[in-house]
């Protein structure tokens, strides 16, 4: 309906915008009211399906700036990802600007993750004189929780699990109020009509005396006694103890049957955690961010700290708290406190109430509860700053799921449903040329996570109404993800694409770091603990040409017998006794070092019986595996030699261990030297490992402290990467330049090992791609087997748009 002439000023213009990426949920409807105030602009904004719309009308030089605007003057939890443009119909009123109802559609829009509380909403739950004093739900649209409480999208307070609470005047009065922080903050609240606490005690109950009314405070007080409190926080259960009481920890430890794995910590303030752990600025502002992940921090030079918390490890993982309850509870304390996942070990955490009753009965002593149903389990998330920069190694909490933007050429590409792997599982939604990463689902194997990750997959396809046309999965025929994605193909009939494991890993770093899917090839290096080969193999330390769509096995690391098959995955023992036997044989090792505690201890083992497997290959596969040569190592210096508590124990100790200044000042002529073996033939050319040994038991007959035997071998182990970067470089100078490696897999989350090739790669000239955004362990493999599957559709189409300049934000001319 055209205005009436008179209303119409002469260089009027009218405008139809929509705005797509993170732009729902986190105040940017009320952005665009405020900037369109500041323009003199009349319209609507609403949400929908695609993301935020907006009907403008005035001046076109204002039209102009207020478009401008958008995007540099977006709220801090936002992320404009497109902005397009294109002449709008004339509004059929003068009468300023409004917010209008959602409207449903096609859920193109991201979910935002939840964010932890702003310093304003902390600030008020912290003021005597505010009516949120003490609420431990305090939230406004620039913090608190998004993915856990959503059910569907457009995200309105309906879609949420929110909508049980009806809004008290007040807060209607905020919620409806353009200019306040809270308008339309989904899960507004307050103490009159919102959520509430209240503490239930269990029936191992350690409250010695009688406890504070308050619900919080009694906490606190259970805390300071040593009792084990279960607390619901944002996206499921956490079990929690006082850090500095070493009963406490081994006791929760026991209770959750976690007898080794490092557990996570969380500090009052930045002084608290300063008292515990050495921190860099980038180290503190990662603490600080709205996703206030755990951060992985060296220890200050004394225990001050029971060693129980983080065994072995010269790490301590840190948080600060994300949610007003846990500002509340961390507040009277004066120390830091255990916060560990509510679940048994490996077992999902608990996210309903009844069910964490029972789940938890024999662990905790009191249960800190709230009546918030969470819609989703959403486990912390963990960085870590390695050469450089912050690096994800579980993407979950605050991180999950904003989309990872690649490539624009992918954006034609059919919708990619990406299964993952079994281990450390998330799964992958790719559609529009932009990836949605699951949070952190687990271990499959696990029969509950298995469930858990079944049910996770239809609420994420519901939530983001994704149909896949192809169901990306790992080649390994027993896999658990693989065989849920052919049902889910079956349901949909959906096309089946098969990706190699550390084809993924390679790709996955591929499209984090923006690659388009027809670069030509790379050499990507992907060294991990197995995945399935194509020749039926396990492989591990593998060297592969590859693009998105294929890739060629250039070399590995050489492949040694694993004795007992998975028993050698548990017990690191079993690695050192065959890599030996490979590198000299046992009679010669046990006559050259006669006096080697290392040689009674493995006399003490059934040696006959892995001999026999041996010479018989019985339960003895060869692996090319880089994560079971670290564990031979570690085993060969002591450290878990007989057993390992939980995966990558043994590495990641050795790792620990390592000599800083042996590292940065020694001559590499005392690193421990590895074998290039040329190959020929059928033979591919191998880094050969038996050189090593010899030297590293000198050096144990030598007394040579450990941390210097970790630093020659972690540097060792570099340069012979080094060294087969160059031979394979030269050998296919042919057909492929390879000036860019990639790096990827589960061992590179080794700082040391990632440190040493980073720097000793860029010197020699060579353009190096690592993971910033998705773990390189296997939490970023779905992420891979997407790009793959993306790519190999669009060279089969036979896409045009492959490998052409797209504008990134495709922003249409507004003026």
């Amino acid at each position: 309906m055209p205005m009436n002439e008179a209303v119409i000023g002469q260089h009027d213009r009218a405008r139809q915008i929509r705005v797509t990426g993170l732009v729902q949920g986190v105040g940017f409807r009320p952005t665009v009211w405020r900037l369109a105030q500041r323009h003199g602009l009349r319209g609507t904004v609403c949400n929908d399906g695609e993301g935020v719309e907006i009907h403008v009308c005035g001046p076109g030089d204002a039209l102009v700036r207020f478009i401008s605007d958008l995007r540099r003057d977006a709220p801090p939890l936002a992320r404009v990802d497109r902005i397009d443009c294109h002449d709008g119909p004339w509004l059929a009123t003068d009468a300023g600007f409004a917010i209008v109802p959602s409207t449903e559609g096609l859920a193109r829009t991201a979910v935002a993750p939840d964010a932890a509380s702003c310093a304003a909403c902390i600030a008020e739950t912290l003021d005597p004189a505010a009516r949120r004093h003490r609420y431990a739900f305090t939230n406004c649209t620039h913090c608190g929780p998004r993915l856990s409480i959503t059910t569907s999208i457009p995200y309105d307070r309906a879609h949420t699990t929110m909508q049980a609470f009806t809004m008290c005047q007040a807060c209607r009065a905020e919620y409806e109020n353009p200019a306040d922080r809270r308008f339309h903050a989904q899960p507004i609240a307050c103490p009159d009509c919102g959520p509430h606490v209240w503490l239930e005690t269990g029936e191992n109950n350690a409250a010695d005396g009688p406890l504070p009314s308050d619900a919080i405070t009694a906490a606190q007080v259970l805390l300071q006694r040593g009792a084990i409190v279960a607390i619901k926080g944002l996206g499921g259960f956490q079990l929690a103890c006082a850090a500095n009481n070493r009963e406490a920890v081994a006791r929760l430890r026991t209770r959750k049957l976690r007898a080794t794995k490092p557990l996570a910590l969380m500090a009052r303030d930045l002084a608290m955690v300063r008292a515990h752990a050495q921190t860099s600025g980038e180290e503190e502002a990662l603490l600080q961010s709205t996703a206030a992940p755990i951060v992985l921090l060296q220890r200050v030079g004394a225990e001050t700290l029971p060693g129980g918390v983080a065994p072995g490890m010269s790490m301590l993982g840190f948080m600060l708290p994300n949610t007003p309850l846990h500002h509340l509870l961390l507040r009277a304390l004066e120390h830091p406190i255990v916060l560990s996942s509510g679940n048994l070990s490996d077992a999902p955490q608990q996210t309903d109430n009844h069910a964490a009753r029972a789940a938890l009965a024999g662990i905790a002593d009191a249960f800190l509860m709230h009546d918030r149903p969470i819609a989703r389990r959403v486990d912390d998330s963990v960085l870590r700053m390695m050469a450089g920069a912050a690096r994800v190694l579980r993407r979950a909490r605050g991180l999950a799921p904003a989309p990872i933007a690649l490539h624009p050429a992918f954006a034609a590409a059919a919708p990619v449903l990406a299964m993952g792997a079994d281990l450390k599982n998330s799964f992958c939604l790719l559609r529009a040329g932009q990836a949605v990463m699951s949070h952190h689902i687990g271990e499959l194997r696990e029969p509950r996570t298995l469930a858990d990750y079944r049910r996770a997959i239809e609420d994420y396809r519901q939530l983001f109404d994704h149909q896949p046309a192809q169901i990306a999965i790992d080649r390994h025929p027993q896999s658990l993800a693989g065989s849920t994605g052919r049902a889910i193909a079956v349901a949909t009939g959906a096309t089946v694409v098969e990706v190699q494991h550390h084809h993924a890993h390679i790709a996955a770093c591929l499209a984090e770091n923006g690659v388009a899917p027809d670069t030509p090839p790379v050499l990507g290096i992907a060294l991990d603990g197995l995945g399935y080969g194509d020749d039926g193999s396990i492989w591990g330390g593998e060297f592969l040409r590859a693009d998105y769509r294929g890739f060629a096995r250039l070399a590995r690391l050489q492949p040694v017998v694993l004795p007992g098959g998975d028993a050698a995955m548990r017990e690191p023992w079993r690695n050192t006794y065959a890599q030996l036997v490979a590198a000299m044989g046992w009679p010669a090792f046990a006559e050259r070092y006669p006096g080697l505690e290392l040689l009674a201890q493995l006399q003490a083992k059934p040696r006959d019986v892995l001999d026999a497997m041996l010479a018989s290959g019985v339960n003895s596969p060869l692996a090319s595996s880089a994560a079971r040569l670290f564990d031979a190592v570690a085993a060969a210096c002591g450290i878990c030699f007989d057993s390992i508590g939980h995966e990558g124990q043994a590495a990641m100790q050795l790792e620990a261990c390592v000599d800083t200044l042996a590292l940065e000042q020694e001559n590499d002529a005392r690193a421990y030297p590895f074998a290039i073996d040329a190959g020929g033939g059928a033979h591919l050319p191998c880094i050969v490992p038996a050189p090593i040994w010899p030297a590293l038991f000198d050096d144990l007959h030598q007394v040579v402290p450990v941390g210097v035997i970790a630093a020659r071998f972690h540097k060792g182990m570099a340069i012979a990467i080094v060294r087969m970067v160059q031979r394979l470089r030269a050998a296919h100078a042919a057909d492929a330049k390879l000036d860019t490696v990639v790096l990827s897999g589960g061992v590179f989350q080794n700082r040391i090992l990632l440190e040493q090739l980073v720097h000793r790669l860029g010197h020699a000239g060579l353009t190096v791609l690592t993971h910033r955004q998705v773990p390189a362990n296997d939490g970023g493999i779905a992420l891979g087997q997407a790009a793959v599957a993306a790519a190999r559709a669009l060279a089969h189409a036979g896409a045009t748009a492959i490998g052409q300049t797209a504008t990134p934000a495709s922003e249409s001319p507004c003026a």
